[in-house]
């Protein structure tokens, strides 16, 4: 496209000198943003891209660097929506910046975010590995700051599309959780259709299961709801094999789906049947588990069908389950635990009749 502008309407040799000039510049910029960071181990991987544990050389602080391709014909959607998030239960993005490839004219995009020692997933799988229950004071912990992640986003329009334990980033020192990688997240926009194939298997909502394209946030609800139900029993909640038998899995805990649950999931579902399967009680899902009440209530109102009969995040976080949260006295001996009102308007937009039940009135009184 240069070219071909350049060979319409020539360009004046001060004009080429100043362009030559502000391409050296922004080689130079790249470069010194990039010589800022030691990259020190990879710590993750996979079709995305890399991503590195780094060091700030001028500041002495540990970042993860997400290191992807850049195709030139695109702008990169992950950069475009995690710039504009900033909320203390999402990952922050510090700066991004372009490197050269080996190869070429090859370009990678570089963000730089906060660096968190763990993922959800290690730390579910460090309990299992010990024959220990998960704490149920950090199913509280961490549930309850997945839930204000989610109502951060529902309340700027953003549907994560991959809500899983890998991608939710935990601190094992401060408690501090961070939802993750937005690489197939969406500003979803009425009327707008959006891919049925998306989030990882174990936990896609079955509307997608069933092929809706006019999908909302709920989608992100149902997937915190097995990540919640994962941290209890240290696996999967439905660990499906393809996307049938995920639906079988789902099927044989909440039952057959009637056709009107069906066509409230998507309306433009073409009728296939699956046997007359009754609902598993959750109570005998988690019977070895012997979670409270509460818990038991919680994950019901989360795992429906209807996606609009499912709780909302602001909702969740009212949810009786977690009260213990707003006790004056609640804490885990010798540790500091995040602020857990510190609430955004993203948050509290959506609902804000909700928002009276969140702030207990001792922390009203220190404001």
């Amino acid at each position: 496209m240069l070219k071909k502008a350049q060979q319409q309407q020539p360009t004046k040799p001060s004009t080429r000198v100043a362009t030559l000039a502000n391409d050296e510049n922004q080689q130079q910029q790249r470069s010194e943003q990039a010589q800022k960071y030691t990259l020190n181990q990879i710590v993750g991987n996979g079709t995305f891209g890399m991503v590195y544990l780094a060091t700030n050389s001028v500041t002495g602080e540990k970042v993860a660097i997400k290191k992807v391709f850049q195709d030139k014909r695109y702008k990169n959607r992950e950069h475009l929506i995690i710039q504009e998030l900033n909320h203390p239960c999402v990952i922050k993005l510090k700066e991004a910046f372009f490197t050269q490839g080996d190869k070429g004219d090859d370009v990678y995009l570089n963000l730089v975010m906060d660096y968190i020692p763990d993922t959800l997933s290690k730390v579910v799988r460090y309990y299992r590995k010990a024959k220990q229950q998960f704490p149920n004071v950090l199913l509280k912990v961490y549930g309850y700051q997945m839930f204000r992640a989610l109502a951060y986003m529902e309340g700027i329009g953003i549907c994560h599309r991959d809500i899983k334990p890998q991608n939710i980033l935990v601190d094992p020192a401060t408690h501090v959780l961070k939802i993750c990688d937005f690489g197939s997240a969406k500003k979803l926009q009425k009327g707008e259709p959006n891919v049925a194939y998306i989030c990882s298997r174990y936990y896609r909502a079955p509307e997608l299961i069933y092929g809706a394209t006019e999908y909302s946030t709920a989608i992100d609800v149902w997937s915190i709801g097995c990540v919640i139900a994962e941290m209890l029993i240290g696996e999967p909640l439905f660990p499906g094999e393809s996307a049938t038998d995920q639906l079988v899995e789902i099927i044989k805990i909440l039952g057959t789906p009637t056709q009107e649950q069906v066509k409230m999931m998507n309306p433009q579902h073409k009728d296939f049947k699956f046997p007359l399967i009754k609902c598993h009680p959750w109570q005998k899902v988690f019977a070895k588990f012997k979670p409270d009440a509460l818990f038991i209530d919680l994950i019901s109102k989360l795992m429906v069908y209807p996606p609009k009969e499912r709780l909302r995040p602001l909702e969740a976080l009212a949810h009786p389950f977690f009260n213990d949260i707003r006790q004056a006295g609640f804490g885990i001996p010798n540790q500091t635990l995040p602020d857990f009102f510190d609430f955004t308007k993203e948050e509290l937009s959506i609902q804000p009749e909700i928002a009276p039940k969140l702030y207990p009135t001792w922390y009203q009184k220190k404001q």
